[in-house]
């Protein structure tokens, strides 16, 4: 593996914006990250590196409700490095991570046929009430204990993108 995922640190914020925007080709999904990071919303901050560059990261981010929720968003992963494998890795880690923590759920807007692969599904995430509910929305249980459905409030700064 030429490549390794670790905590983001102080001082990669810019490294990260850089390879978020990169990877999206414009700048929402990048201040939505630096927004998270900002009000304290962002729970866990994952970066994949080589040879002392950031070339991925994920985002997860505290969700007003339900109780020990996060959200997925973003995972990017720099466009030349794309298909290698760097974003399974950083979602396979970060949901481990989440799931050590004590985490309940995490959801994510984004492609089932991605998505599905992790255990994320439409289902689990239907008996939640959400603005972004459709096709697209699914979660991933991270514990045994069912958690009461409850309406998925997201952190502000996502109310915030164009």
């Amino acid at each position: 593996m030429k490549w390794h995922i670790r905590q983001e640190r102080d001082g990669d914020a810019p490294a990260i914006h850089a390879v978020v925007r990169a990877a999206f080709g414009q700048r929402d999904e990048a201040g939505l990250v630096d927004a998270l990071r900002l009000a304290g919303d962002l729970t866990l901050s994952l970066v994949a590196e080589a040879d002392g560059e950031i070339i991925g990261h994920i985002a997860l981010s505290r969700l007003k409700s339900p109780k020990n929720a996060l959200a997925l968003a973003p995972v990017s992963v720099a466009p030349d490095r794309q298909g290698e494998g760097i974003g399974a890795a950083l979602i396979r880690k970060s949901t481990e991570e989440a799931r050590r923590r004590g985490e309940a759920l995490i959801f994510v807007l984004g492609d089932p046929a991605y998505y599905t692969r992790f255990g994320f599904s439409v289902e689990t995430a239907a008996p939640y009430e959400c603005i972004y509910a459709g096709d697209y929305f699914m979660a991933l249980e991270l514990t045994a204990e069912k958690a009461d459905p409850a309406e998925v409030i997201y952190a502000d700064a996502f109310g915030e993108l164009g």
